[in-house]
């Protein structure tokens, strides 16, 4: 029996699929059952909560491997699911981390993702860590600005990376999570191609069919409030100005082949996950 958590998300969405297709054993943890609409009918679903350890019990029962995706900035979700799978025997996590661990000096994003490492670690359940760069899906920020204003607000200039389809990550997690061999490794995981923001918002605005313009951010506290119209606990809004400038500052960008290398194939491009995702940023907005 296989357990995703965080499973009516980007990642978890991807994974269920193709942990289906494999015809795995499928559980999902999730909070609010009507999110998990459109996942596999041959999941099971449990209804469950990371904030509260009783609903665990129960969602971990006979469960052999764990795939683990703690949103957020907080640590403890992470030592309540890893006690949970240690008091249910778990053989085996999948755990969602960050590309941001191998900063030198690590940045703030990396250092929560860092301590959550460590608690998996610590439980010695064997366990494989995806390290991701920056998501595709992280252009859906985009959506507001554009269905209001046709713009994108761009707070990184000329710095450039390797975004990722989470579809992509889904499938290394599936990999990890069905087959011998990844226990104990940490996968970096980016997509292959670089891209300042103004590269990917003209692929986005060749998919779907009109001129999106591109302004550059007066402040990355501008940047910040557009991403979290509706504010943002102030740890993580100076985690994510202290990656806004990280980027900035990156004008030739980081990107690894272990995508290729796992999966016998090139990741995703940026204009395939345009493509499908065009509808999204044309639909207008709704009062």
């Amino acid at each position: 029996m296989l357990l995703v958590t965080g499973a009516t998300g980007n990642i978890g969405r991807e994974l269920t699929r193709e942990l289906t297709a494999k015809g795995a054993r499928l559980r999902v943890l999730v909070r609010d059952p009507a999110r998990a609409t459109g996942l596999p009918e041959r999941a099971e679903r449990l209804v469950g909560d990371l904030n509260e350890p009783a609903t665990l019990t129960p969602a971990f029962d006979g469960v052999d491997k764990l795939f683990l995706l703690t949103p957020g900035i907080r640590i403890d979700h992470t030592a309540l699911a890893v006690a949970a799978a240690e008091a249910a025997g778990v053989s085996r996590i999948v755990h969602l981390s960050s590309f941001n661990v191998l900063g030198d000096p690590m940045p703030a994003m990396g250092r929560w993702h860092h301590e959550r490492e460590e608690i998996v670690r610590a439980s010695g359940i064997p366990a494989t860590f995806l390290r991701p760069g920056g998501f595709m899906t992280n252009a859906l920020d985009w959506v507001p600005t554009i269905r209001e204003g046709n713009y994108v607000l761009d707070p990184v200039g000329r710095g450039r990376y390797a975004p990722i389809d989470p579809a992509d990550i889904a499938a290394v997690a599936a990999l990890a999570l069905t087959e011998e061999g990844h226990q104990g490794k940490e996968y970096v995981l980016t997509g292959d191609e670089m891209f300042t923001v103004t590269e990917q918002v003209r692929l986005l605005a060749e998919a779907i069919g009109r001129d999106i313009e591109v302004r550059e951010a007066a402040t990355l506290a501008e940047a910040v409030k557009s991403r979290f119209p509706h504010g943002a606990p102030p740890a993580l809004a100076d985690a994510i100005t202290e990656g806004f400038t990280l980027m900035r500052a990156d004008t030739v960008g980081f990107r690894t082949d272990t995508v290729e290398r796992l999966l016998g194939r090139r990741p995703r491009t940026f204009a395939d996950w345009c493509a499908r995702n065009a509808d999204a940023f044309r639909q207008p907005a709704t009062a």
